[in-house]
């Protein structure tokens, strides 16, 4: 059975792209971003917001973007690696023998950014934070897409990350910068858009090549598009397939 889904809201933020004309425009030729500037996230209360390091302010633009003036929904926060930076300080800090902060390590865990969302905005609701490696946004969207079949009427996606600081800058596989979407979802009888995973086909068309966007961005391009009818990311053994349906 295949699970029909709509995006009926999204959003997106990066240094220099602030809108969805902005973010067309880039996804057709796709350029190094080297601004370092970050989202004022005027929405969020001052007293709350000055919590809040780059990374949380990028996610947290987007989600509140990706809200709008909409009823609240479940919401489901992914990231592949995090606040990662505030982790690496944290391990530094562990390694030269310094007490950690408390307050530094609340905020390093995968779901701090959605409890400070939740505090500010006082909303109840659901919350869900998913990270699985090079298959997060997939992940993401499959824990979505089951709360949907399960009953939720719309739910609200957030994808965020930044590049890998130093030393671990070694194993980032392509250039990335600090960016987050939102997606506000819900199913459809026909029309709109699917996910679905199987085995990896030894075709040339399954690969990504390594010039390629990140995983999270080829997705945003597929959705927000009116071109490809599909795209296919292949990560080890696992194909996904992502499917636009008249």
């Amino acid at each position: 059975m295949t699970v029909q889904f709509f995006v009926e809201r999204w959003a997106a933020w990066a240094p220099g792209l602030c809108d969805q004309a902005a973010w067309r425009a880039w996804l057709r030729q796709p350029h190094t971003i080297l601004f370092q500037d970050e989202p004022a996230l005027l929405e969020m209360p001052a007293m709350i917001r000055r919590r809040v390091e780059r990374l949380g302010r990028v996610a947290l633009q987007a989600t509140y973007w990706g809200q709008g003036e909409a009823h609240p929904c479940p919401i489901v926060f992914a990231s592949r690696r995090g606040d990662i930076s505030r982790s690496l300080q944290l391990l530094h800090q562990l390694a030269i023998g310094e007490p950690l902060s408390p307050a530094a390590f609340s905020m390093s865990v995968h779901n701090a950014i959605g409890a400070l969302y939740s505090i500010a905005t006082a909303h109840t609701g659901p919350y869900t934070a998913v990270a699985a490696g090079e298959e997060t946004i997939e992940a993401a969207f499959v824990e979505a897409i089951g709360q949907l079949v399960d009953g939720e009427s719309e739910v609200l996606l957030v994808y965020y990350d930044e590049p890998m600081p130093a030393p671990y800058d070694v194993f980032q596989d392509r250039p990335e910068f600090a960016r987050a979407m939102a997606y506000r979802i819900r199913l459809v009888e026909s029309g709109g858009c699917s996910l679905q995973a199987g085995p990896t086909v030894d075709r040339l068309g399954d690969r990504d090549e390594p010039t390629a966007l990140p995983s999270d961005l080829a997705a945003l391009k597929f959705l927000v598009s009116d071109g490809d009818s599909q795209y296919v990311h292949a990560v080890g053994a696992r194909r996904w397939v992502w499917s636009r349906h008249a």
